[in-house]
């Protein structure tokens, strides 16, 4: 597991682009705070985590989101996941490490890159990812782990009793995406590829086809990539498994800069090639606050 890597910067300039960002994002997350119901988004500490985290679990879904301060990729998260738990109305819970403050939390997950999410069901630890996912990949995710709770009886509302007949209170998943949700799950990139490849037959535009495609091209390519990270700029294959590497980070920035730069020092096929990483990676970073100005970066390299 990669520690997070230092965010792309220009050094001695303010970053205005960044300063709007982190204050939309911060008035995003005050505004999902304010909407959730009370309790459904919270800050844990070490002797609540029995009660509010293990406890509970018997009756919703904990997603905990471990994050510090100093942590960019954390401040891109954390208001997506307070959005999608004041929407989820309480089928789940968010609690929130923050690691510097709860050492003996993060230790206890065996944290070794923020921002990781885990969720507890029953008092089971399930992995969920690491980085910062695009809310429509984390979407998924997330009716993945309703999916499994459900099948271990986890069903209820937060604040609520569960109901003892219920069966299936779980997230409703789009048919089509089925057969690639549980190829994902079993991690067989091929058939998750190829499920995707149907549902683009039927519908060539379909946008989270095409961000799961291009997801799971990621997951296959890093299983088998060998990061040099002395490479030259040149070294296409090597830049492409290093820009790899950051986007499973979730530094766009950093990854977005090194294909840019390499596409800048390359030609012909090799620079077809880069490009072509490059915007599958933007498909994957969807609307975040990296894509825009690299995009404008990337007119610039090439005309």
């Amino acid at each position: 597991m990669s520690p997070v890597s230092t965010p792309f910067a220009a050094r001695g300039a303010i970053d205005l682009g960044a300063l709007a960002n982190a204050r939309k994002q911060q008035q995003a997350a005050e505004t999902a705070k304010a909407s959730a119901p009370a309790g459904v988004i919270f800050d844990v500490t070490e002797a609540e985590f029995q009660a509010r985290v293990l406890d509970e679990s018997s009756n919703v879904p904990v997603v905990i989101d471990l994050w510090a301060t100093w942590c960019e990729p954390c401040k891109q998260l954390s208001p997506v996941l307070e959005k999608l738990a004041a929407e989820a109305g309480g089928k789940w819970i968010l609690a929130k490490v923050d690691v510097d403050a709860q050492p003996r939390i993060a230790q206890a997950f065996q944290v070794q890159s923020i921002p990781s999410v885990f969720a507890v069901v029953k008092g089971q630890v399930l992995p969920l990812f690491q980085g910062a996912y695009p809310e429509a990949q984390i979407k998924q995710v997330l009716a993945e782990l309703l999916k499994v709770a459900a099948e271990q009886g986890v069903t209820g509302t937060f604040g609520q009793a569960p109901a003892a007949e219920a069966v299936d209170v779980e997230e409703p998943v789009d048919p089509r995406f089925v057969a690639a949700f549980d190829a994902v799950e079993a991690g067989d990139w091929a058939a998750a590829e190829e499920a995707y490849r149907e549902v683009l037959q039927q519908t060539p535009n379909d946008a989270e086809a095409l961000a799961g495609l291009a997801m799971v091209g990621l997951y296959h390519r890093s299983e088998q990539a060998t990061l040099v990270e002395d490479a030259a700029v040149t070294d296409v294959d090597a830049q492409l498994d290093l820009a790899d590497a950051d986007a499973l980070n979730g530094d766009w920035p950093a990854a977005f800069a090194r294909l840019i730069a390499t596409i800048k020092a390359t030609s012909g096929d090799e620079r077809n090639r880069t490009r072509a990483r490059l915007l599958e990676l933007f498909v994957i970073a969807d609307d975040d606050p990296a894509v825009a100005p690299a995009r404008t970066a990337l007119a610039s390299a090439l005309f």
